[in-house]
């Protein structure tokens, strides 16, 4: 036989993931299609610097070419940047909450599944304990064992030197 058959084949590698597994469905907060994926997106961006930064710049702009006197589509009180303020919060408001909502579910079923890990991990820690102490148990028997022995040789030996020094046979 050629000598690969001989070899033993590798452990497969464990999944360490196997307790996350239940929970992928929530990887992703609004779902997995192109809408939803594109929502998610634009509620993370909500908060971000660059968000601010972009949002504050377009109105200190809007502001001033209207007092200015460049354009004139929204004068002073502005009642369409407070519009556009409005619009912007109706739809800012429910992503962000749905995304915190769905957050939340899936820190909890991450922190589920951790805990069932902690709890796989604890109950394998106890077998392997037990085993390693009836090991123990084993060579302490052994040890005794070969005390034993080794003491019933050394009695033998002494009363076989003993009977060869009398010159019995």
């Amino acid at each position: 036989m050629p000598a690969a058959q001989h070899e033993p084949m590798p452990a497969p590698l464990p999944d360490h993931l196997r307790f996350h597994r239940p929970f992928v469905h929530l990887a992703s907060t609004f779902g997995n299609d192109a809408f939803a994926l594109k929502a998610e997106a634009f509620a993370r961006f909500f908060g971000t610097p660059t968000f601010l930064g972009a949002q504050t710049l377009i109105v200190f702009i809007w502001i001033a070419a209207n007092v200015a006197g460049l354009v004139k589509f929204d004068v002073y009180p502005f009642i369409l940047l407070n519009l556009a303020f409005s619009l912007q919060a109706a739809y800012a408001a429910p992503l962000i909450l749905l995304a915190q909502t769905r957050q939340a579910a899936r820190d909890k079923a991450h922190g589920e599944a951790d805990a069932l890990h902690r709890e796989a991990i604890a109950i394998d820690v106890a077998g392997q304990q037990a085993h390693l102490l009836a090991l123990l148990e084993q060579n302490t028997r052994l040890t005794e064992l070969t005390k034993t022995l080794t003491e019933r040789i050394e009695g033998l030996t002494v009363e076989m030197h003993q009977r060869f020094a009398r010159g019995e046979p």
